[in-house]
Parts: structure tokens; C-alpha cells; sequence
């Protein structure tokens, strides 16, 4: 039985403190159906209401027009989680990968190869369908710890060449790099940049080598400008959706828990800045994202049912808040 975290994110004293904490209520559901392609439904967050475990998490998003998830490990034992989850859960789909600020001090443990080779064995996995979230981070990794970057994003590369799978990017800071390395070594044929945080110029050179944009809440925000401009001039199908939650809420809900359930804001002000029709919009982000990740209704166990393809009506308890949390998350979950 999959545990309901395994992670919990770190809050100050004065955040857990916080009525902002709470998750905050349902939008009004899309009219078409979507997915979220990056999200960490193993981290619990909330407030004095508690956590809100992955059946909620789902079962909320399910009533909103959120059809599935891409539930993406960022290290063995969130990426062995994700593929748990995935092969019992018709509405999850699993990305598994070593994070880039991890790679340094695994390599400095001697401990990478290990951690590589499990992120290739797990790849195997018929509801593992991304590599990631792997790329390069010199936000909050030194010139010191960069070689065993580079050599962590190559060896996930050739591990997502290997197997067939789509690249799910993490880039922080390091465009050109990220840019540098994928031509320099081959991209896999879906190439996926998460939480996209480049201008247009990226975007355009993104769109001639065939590579996805993920758009997360940051879109919504008053100061991204650049993703806006971004968002503007790449092909609608070249992009998605994404939350990256717990993390990066949309406008107007920044500071509170992020959840899959609240892409309805992401989506709502895409599809204003783009000057299409909601309904327009989600059929085109549903329809990029299964040609990327494949079918959430293939690869299921026997006895587990499909999702249905449309019109998925809430559960019972989806406007309640669960308070359950789980007694082993031995490890806090900071910003990635």
C-alpha cells in the first residue's frame, strides 16, 4: 500500500502560523478536461487542516476538469513512490529522476551510479512514462558541485533515450547550459521543459528543435512578463500545463498550498492572454500532453478501471479537507 507522503514541506514558524496555510476552496470547473503534467502529491503541506492526502488530491482535481497527473520523483525514493502510485492509480502517471541539487553530494558519497542505475530500472515500469525532473540548477548548486550536474542530466538523457521516455527539464538559471547540453548529446524526441522560466527567444529556439514548454501558476504572476511573451510566440501544440505543487500557486492565491485541483486559475489566464476560448485551450493542452506521456487508461492492472474520458464527477468527500498525515516523513521537501 502506497504511504500517503513521504515527504514534508518545510514551513517557517510563521507560515505554519498562518491562515494562508489553508488550502484554499474549489474554482469553478474547466469546461473541457486537462492534465497536469508535474506535480508532487508526495509532500504534504497545509495549515492547522492538515495535509491533503493523493486520494483527495486527485479526487478534487478529478471534479474540477483535471483528468490525471504526472506524479515526478526527484529522487529514489520519491521516484519509487511515483511508480507505485502510478501502477495502481488510473489517474497518475509517473516521472522518475535524481533532482540536480542531489547529484553533488551523491557523487561526493560515491552514491550516484547507485542512484542512476534504480532511475534506469525503474524506467522500465509500463506507467513510468518521463525522465525527470533532472537538468541543471546554479541557483543553489557552486562551480564545485556542477561536473557531477552535467553528468547526472547526460546519464538521465541516455536513460530516457534508452527506454523510449519523455525528458521532463528542471532549469534554473542555467539556459544557455541546458541548451548547450541537449544539442550537444541529442534530445529525446519529447523533450519537456518544466515550470518554463525563459523569455521568448528561449521559447523560439525551443519550438526549431521541436521541444515542449510546461507552464506552471508563475505564468499567472504580475512580474513574469517574459513567460507571457513566451507563452505568445510558441505553437499551442508545443505547450502544457503544469501546477509543480505543493509549490508556485497562481494568482490570486500565492503563499497558500498549491494543489493539481487549482490548474483551473493557470488555465484560465492562458487561455485570456492568448485570446482563445477556455474550452479551445484544454482540448489542445489534453491533447499535447497524451502525445507526449502516452494514455493515463493503458498499462493498467487488471481489475483497476480507466478513468473515464470526460465528465468526471466529484467525489464525495471532495470539498472536505483530509487531515491525515502520514507519522514516517522522515525528510522536510524546501523549495526545488
Amino acid at each position: 500500500m502506497t504511504e500517503p507522503f513521504i515527504r514534508q514541506r518545510h514551513r517557517s514558524a510563521d507560515e505554519k502560523a498562518s491562515e494562508k496555510l489553508q488550502y484554499p476552496p474549489l474554482p469553478e470547473p474547466l469546461e473541457g478536461v486537462v492534465y497536469d503534467n508535474h506535480t508532487h502529491l508526495e509532500i504534504a503541506d497545509g495549515g492547522p487542516d492538515g495535509a491533503l492526502d493523493f486520494t483527495e488530491h486527485l479526487a478534487r482535481a478529478a471534479s474540477v476538469g483535471v483528468r490525471g497527473v504526472v506524479q515526478v520523483g526527484t529522487d529514489v525514493a520519491t521516484s519509487r513512490w511515483s511508480a507505485a502510485l502510478a501502477a495502481t492509480n488510473p489517474r497518475v502517471l509517473a516521472a522518475v529522476a535524481i533532482h540536480p541539487n542531489d547529484a553533488p553530494e551523491l557523487e561526493a558519497a560515491g552514491e550516484l551510479d547507485a542512484a542512476l542505475a534504480a532511475i534506469d530500472e525503474l524506467a522500465a515500469l509500463p506507467r513510468v512514462r518521463a525522465i525527470g525532473e533532472t537538468g541543471l540548477d546554479f541557483f543553489r548548486t557552486d562551480d564545485e558541485g556542477r561536473p557531477a550536474q552535467f553528468r547526472s542530466f547526460e546519464e538521465h538523457i541516455a536513460i530516457a533515450k534508452r527506454h523510449g521516455l519523455a525528458l521532463q527539464i528542471h532549469d534554473r538559471d542555467a539556459h544557455d547550459e541546458v541548451i548547450e547540453t541537449l544539442l550537444r548529446v541529442g534530445a529525446p524526441e519529447r523533450t519537456v521543459f518544466h515550470c518554463f522560466s525563459g523569455d521568448a527567444a528561449m521559447a523560439r529556439i525551443a519550438a526549431d528543435n521541436g521541444w515542449f514548454l510546461s507552464f506552471a501558476g508563475t505564468v499567472t504572476f504580475k512580474n513574469a512578463a517574459n513567460l507571457r511573451e513566451a507563452l505568445s510566440v510558441i505553437d499551442l501544440d508545443r505547450i502544457m500545463v503544469e501546477t509543480d505543487a505543493p509549490y508556485l500557486t497562481p494568482h490570486p492565491l500565492r503563499g497558500r498550498p498549491n494543489a493539481p485541483y487549482l490548474m483551473p486559475h493557470t488555465v484560465r489566464a492562458m487561455a485570456a492572454h492568448l485570446e482563445i476560448s477556455e474550452l479551445e485551450l484544454s482540448a489542445q493542452l489534453a491533447a499535447t500532453t497524451e502525445a507526449v506521456y502516452g494514455s493515463w487508461d493503458t498499462e493498467l492492472p487488471s481489475g483497476i478501471e480507466a478513468a473515464p474520458a470526460s465528465a468526471l464527477s466529484a467525489a464525495s468527500a471532495s470539498t472536505s479537507t483530509s487531515t491525515s498525515t502520514s507519522a514516517s516523513t522522515p525528510q522536510n521537501a524546501g523549495t526545488r
